[in-house]
């Protein structure tokens, strides 16, 4: 089986963990829901606009928490954020708050490999790879991530794109014969045909601005749920 794992801005509406149970209900294995960040070097201008428009509506950690507390669904939730927000309450104490909350695992983009053995101490971490990476480095991102490897497509920040980039499969190749673990690509890919495609390279896909820009044009939580079936469709060859 495919997995499929669509992100959420948490706080971009005033109902958006309905976001996530409709994900949930739409097929979704897992969902990310990125903790806003001021500073998102590594997201393009949709994950940029969703987060301020999140920011603006006074979104916090302990408001998210809070907004979480209704949350009921049988799937892994990962939050994603930057290193500076687990830094400033220290690992143990952030990740602690995590677990609380209700995630299950945690993917932070700026945290260097060398650092992360603390924070990889009390939650689930999934590391990111890159084309460049090496083959090297690709082995110990294998060892230290759990749950799964997060497969950047492109050197670049996140966002839609028109078609998958060539590097995707070579780099889901040979993240594959590095670990056990399901890879999962990501970065650019907005499409259920580009879904399917990628799937077809990797164990699954993260799907994110694409299913952000449809939620800052208006889409609510059934339509946006809509589009995840239609991701987890193409992707299982329906």
């Amino acid at each position: 089986m495919k997995l499929l794992m669509p992100y959420v801005t948490a706080g971009i509406t005033p109902d958006w963990t309905s976001y996530v149970e409709a994900f949930a209900s739409a097929g979704a294995d897992m969902v990310e829901i990125g903790l806003p960040f001021s500073d998102p070097t590594l997201d393009g201008p949709t994950i940029q606009e969703a987060t301020s428009v999140a920011l603006r509506r006074g979104a916090t950690l302990d408001a998210i928490f809070r907004d979480m507390s209704g949350l009921s669904v049988q799937i892994p939730l990962i939050a994603s954020t930057y290193a500076n927000l687990v830094i400033r309450e220290g690992a143990g104490a952030f990740c602690r708050r995590l677990q609380h909350a209700g995630f299950d695992g945690l993917i932070v983009p700026d945290l260097p490999l060398e650092e992360c053995a603390e924070v990889a101490e009390h939650i689930d971490l999934a590391l990111l790879a890159s084309p460049a990476t090496s083959d090297a480095r690709l082995t110990e991102i294998g060892r230290r991530s759990k749950r799964f490897v997060y497969a950047v497509t492109v050197m670049g920040t996140t966002g839609e794109r028109a078609e998958l980039a060539a590097s995707a499969g070579v780099l889901a190749g040979r993240l594959k014969a590095r670990t056990e673990l399901p890879v999962l690509l990501g970065f650019g890919i907005s499409t259920p045909a580009q879904a399917a495609e990628a799937a077809g390279l990797a164990d699954g896909v993260v799907v994110g601005a694409a299913v952000m820009r449809r939620v800052l044009d208006g889409a609510g939580p059934a339509e946006a749920g809509a589009y995840v079936r239609e991701l987890k469709a193409a992707m299982s060859g329906g």
